[in-house]
């Protein structure tokens, strides 16, 4: 099973996640986040060897040259999209790329797209005018069992320790964490992480 660690905004994390071979690190472009990247932190961020770490760049209905822009801080980056992006547009960049279901209701899974289209589906909670990050989770039970079957699904939305044993059940291509391993909006707590990584590899033996 994959791990996301995301809304990323310090070189200390960054490190960190490096370090222990995070699968992903998530670093988000959206102004409105309070995890929104500097200039300066992305600086930073383009002089690592992010090793088996990827980077995954998030955007929200962003236009392409602010994301063409965006994606020159990183060496072979994964693009998720966050908002209402046509497929097109997605698939104009010419690499990898992740759409995001934020799902409502058992509607919401009526949008997603083919795997061949997307690399991965990432499910995060709907809240109105919030792109993610709300700490909310969704009923994992109202997932279509040939959604997991089928396409590379990314699990989001207030994941936590505490409920990582029934996310894991679910048994999705990746987990993504972002507010459930912080001690405040962007700073992420260490301690927390190396507890998900822990339980996450144990179980996997």
């Amino acid at each position: 099973m994959k791990i996301k660690i995301c809304g990323i905004t310090e070189i200390e994390t960054l490190n960190y996640l490096i370090e222990n071979k995070v699968n992903y690190a998530g670093f988000i472009f959206h102004k409105n986040s309070p995890r929104y990247v500097t200039t300066e932190f992305l600086s930073k961020a383009k002089e690592l060897d992010f090793k088996e770490t990827r980077p995954v760049c998030v955007f929200v209905n962003s236009d392409s040259a602010y994301i063409s822009s965006a994606l020159k801080f990183f060496k072979n980056p994964i693009i998720q999209f966050h908002g209402d992006e046509p497929k097109d547009f997605c698939k104009s960049f010419g690499i990898d790329f992740w759409r995001v279901i934020r799902v409502d209701d058992s509607k919401s899974f009526e949008s997603i797209e083919q795997p061949e289209s997307a690399g991965a589906i990432l499910l995060d909670t709907y809240k109105e005018g919030i792109f993610g990050g709300t700490g909310i989770t969704f009923d994992w039970n109202s997932i279509p069992s040939d959604l997991i079957s089928r396409n590379k699904l990314v699990l989001s939305g207030g994941l936590t320790i505490e409920n990582l044993e029934s996310a894991i059940k679910i048994n999705p291509w990746c987990l993504d964490f972002n507010s459930g391993v912080e001690s405040a909006p962007g700073s992420k707590d260490h301690c927390k992480i190396a507890e998900i990584l822990s339980f996450i590899r144990k179980n996997e033996k």
